[in-house]
């Protein structure tokens, strides 16, 4: 292509100054003057100067918007163009072709006498083949001040709308939005199978100083694998998976995928009244599921046609997922996350994962998921030293390092981090409907001396142990969901005696923090010491009798969840029914019992799977529970099947039983009938629902019956019924029962003024209700 311009560079700085105009000297002041021509301008060179050539071949330049693409320009308008291994790019303008320059190294430029800059097209000329394509930098910025604003605040709270890569149309053209954090980069790229993983053609720009690098790439559309290539501060390269990517390969492979969902969501009438009752004061009873093992080999598609039939014939409110995010080795069952914005690709995409979440919906169940902010690990293409700095990471090395799981602690203290999990929150919730979060390792989180020897952490600014940056973040993560999230829950594994778990944020305890804002917090000292007392042989459970009902000194402290939970079955633990003392049927009726105990106890109740129906080994993901122990033709099955029907029935009960329920988080809502009969082995109390109905629970935990066992009672019940029994026949029990009703006698027990006598079966729960 031919046109005007300099002989040397110098010309090219000298452009961008205005001609001077030339005026004729007049001799004589007679003479007129005459008009002046018109100012000349002076054509520049087109091509990249050597210093933006340089940057944009390194992959280290931060703008290459002004650089390539359409530009206005003394003379006209200049092309520039960087495609490496093309032999000729030529500009498209409607009839009008014009080929640039080679220059060399895969940059072309030319300069087009046009007064203004056009709408034009790229014809690209490689081996053996042509391709038409839009130019990526003649667009503006696709992102706005808003969000950018918001992203350096630290209050973006949908920020994977900013952030990722979304299919968007830009003047016209479709194609792919891709924005990354990475204020630490020299320069960042987009490489994928569209580039064929050779990003120097496509590099980001940077968009101020809130160190958001950002590219739109016509013709590009979901199911593009792709990833960044960022540079370093030292000039080293790294290949990172998106942090915000909503759909990823399957794991070994580390690719991003672009995502755009197209599920029509079925379940408004269950977001409609998810609200209604808060959860504290309404049935939870949760089965918790590990969905890769469940039923091995299942997608989430055929999941959704097993897992709601199967929990609604058991009668659980809800279920709640082992972490659902992308994580690359499955043996750590999900809770070492690098793809905190997409569901694991192992069992579907994520609109399959949303088609799972509103078929149990619509059967009436709701859906917790474990959710893992505390830390993550340290593979190269994902999160660790994100941009060639600890990013994510705290920059201290002793802060950074979980000691016990060889991972990565987030900094909590950085807005952009701080934000980056608030908003994933919000994202579970908002775009996959699920109902409550369960967050992971919350101990770990708050306490800076967590599994640290002394010398291994610094206090903080006030001399104590406690993380400020994490109960921050806490408090801030649970007061968005709440205010944005109406009837969704969140639910805290925190195994200490913090103060305040589940208080509002905004009121303050003994210890001056205020609370953390969760609603309701796992009863780690319950399960242990409830497992501790039920694995002693029954001769020497009364030397032991407070470890069960210590729970009741703290049951209010703070709202509560019963938890027999994936961690008390594996490693060596034995599953719940091999803890128990005795022989086979020993161990089946000390697993009834406590069952019925648990569903009684105050709080939520919460079993994994497997253990619903006593399966005696330990839990594996690599084979998931032993549903063979529910076939018919194998001879114990009458057996197992009586624990899993137990279960159901106890399911039943706790539902139609307000007194179960709904005064949990309320003292005046338990009495103790019986807290010391450790020589008997019982322990009996009420529970009573809003209008004061009682339901009478009584545990008898040693292997004989007792026959005419006196227990005190209120004086206004005429009559007790039992509704539940666990050594009934059914369950694979010895049927000891009351089998008719219980009349009150005036002779007063247990500082009451009426009792009861009831048989006591052997090692065995009972529930009785007025008649």
């Amino acid at each position: 292509m031919t046109s005007k311009k300099s002989a040397t560079s110098k010309n090219k700085s000298a452009a961008a100054k205005p001609a001077r105009k030339r005026v004729r000297e007049t001799p004589a002041p007679q003479v007129p003057p005459q008009p002046a021509p018109p100012a000349l301008e002076i054509a520049v060179s087109p091509a990249v100067d050597a210093d933006d050539r340089e940057r944009l071949r390194h992959g280290t330049h931060h703008d290459p918007h002004s650089v390539l693409g359409a530009h206005p320009v003394p003379g006209g308008v200049a092309f520039r163009a960087f495609r490496p291994y093309a032999q000729a790019v030529t500009v498209v303008c409607g009839e009008l072709r014009a080929e640039l320059h080679d220059d060399g190294d895969g940059f072309f430029s030319g300069l087009l006498p046009l007064a203004e800059v056009p709408v034009y097209r790229l014809l690209v000329r490689y081996d053996g083949t042509e391709r038409e394509t839009e130019d990526a930098y003649r667009f503006l910025p696709t992102l706005g001040e808003l969000d950018l604003h918001l992203i350096g605040e630290g209050r973006h709270e949908q920020l994977w709308r900013a952030l990722g890569a979304h299919v968007t149309t830009v003047q016209g053209v479709s194609g792919t939005r891709f924005a990354v954090w990475a204020p630490n980069a020299r320069g960042v790229r987009v490489t994928g199978g569209f580039n064929f993983w050779d990003g120097s053609g496509f590099p980001m720009r940077s968009l101020g100083s809130s160190g958001v690098w950002e590219l739109f790439v016509p013709g590009i559309g979901e199911g593009e694998l792709y990833k960044f290539e960022i540079t370093r501060p030292d000039g080293s390269r790294s290949l990172r998976a998106d942090p915000l990517a909503r759909r990823t390969e399957t794991p070994p492979a580390t690719s991003s995928i672009v995502h755009t969902s197209h599920h029509d969501w079925g379940d408004a009438q269950w977001m409609a009244h998810r609200a209604d009752t808060p959860v504290h004061e309404a049935p939870l009873s949760v089965y918790e599921v590990h969905l890769p093992s469940w039923r091995p080999g299942l997608t989430y598609r055929q999941l959704a046609d097993q897992l709601p039939a199967y929990v609604t014939e058991m009668g659980f409110t809800h279920v709640e997922l082992m972490p659902v995010a992308e994580h690359p080795f499955g043996g750590s069952w999900g809770y070492q996350v690098t793809g905190f914005y997409a569901p694991t690709a192992r069992l579907g995409t994520p609109d399959d994962f949303k088609y799972l979440v509103d078929r149990l919906h619509q059967a009436g169940i709701g859906v917790l998921m474990d959710w893992v902010p505390a830390h993550f690990p340290r593979d190269e293409w994902a999160l660790a030293e994100f941009d060639g700095r600890p990013l994510y990471e705290h920059h201290d090395p002793l802060r950074a390092a979980h000691p016990d799981w060889g991972t990565l602690e987030f900094d909590f203290g950085r807005r952009e981090v701080r934000n980056f999990l608030v908003a994933n929150a919000v994202y579970w919730c908002e775009e996959f409907h699920i109902d409550g979060l369960r967050v992971d390792a919350v101990a770990s989180m708050l306490y800076l001396d967590y599994s640290r020897e002394p010398g291994q952490w610094s206090p903080n600014e006030h001399g104590g142990r406690e993380n400020l940056d994490a109960v921050a973040f806490l408090q801030e993560m649970n007061a968005t969901v709440y205010r944005r999230c109406p009837g969704v829950v969140t639910i805290a594994e925190e195994s200490t005696a913090w103060d305040g778990v589940t208080r509002p944020t905004d009121h303050r305890g003994p210890s001056g923090f205020g609370g953390l804002g969760f609603g309701l917090k796992w009863n780690m000292g319950w399960m242990h010491d409830s497992l501790q007392y039920m694995s002693h042989e029954p001769v020497h459970r009364k030397f032991h009798h407070g470890e069960m009902t210590f729970s009741m000194v703290y049951a209010y402290s703070e709202n509560y969840v019963l938890p027999i939970s994936h961690d008390e079955v594996v490693h060596g633990k034995r599953s719940l029914v091999s803890k128990m003392p005795g022989d086979w049927w020993q161990r089946r009726a000390n697993h009834r019992a406590y069952l019925g105990y648990m569903w009684g106890h105050p709080g939520k109740q919460l079993l994994f799977m497997g253990q619903e129906f006593a399966q005696g080994a330990e839990w594996s993901e690599a084979h998931g529970p032993d549903w063979w122990l529910l076939d018919p033709s194998y001879g114990a099955e009458a057996e197992h099947r009586g624990v899993r029907d137990l279960v159901r029935d106890l399911n039943a009960l706790y539902r139609a039983t307000p007194a179960l329920w709904q005064r949990d988080t309320d003292p005046s809502g338990f009495q103790w009938i019986a807290g010391d009969a450790a020589d008997d082995n019982v322990f009996a109390f009420l529970r009573l629902d809003a209008d004061g109905t009682p339901l009478l629970a009584v545990s008898h935990l040693a292997p004989v019956v007792r026959h005419d066992y006196r227990l005190g009672v209120p004086d206004d019940v005429p009559a007790w019924l039992e509704v539940l029994n666990t050594d009934a026949a059914a369950y694979g029990g010895g049927d000891v029962t009351n089998p008719d009703a219980v009349k009150p006698e005036p002779q007063g027990a247990h500082g009451r003024p009426a009792s009861i006598r009831l048989t006591l079966p052997p090692l065995a729960t009972l529930w009785l209700r007025p008649a």
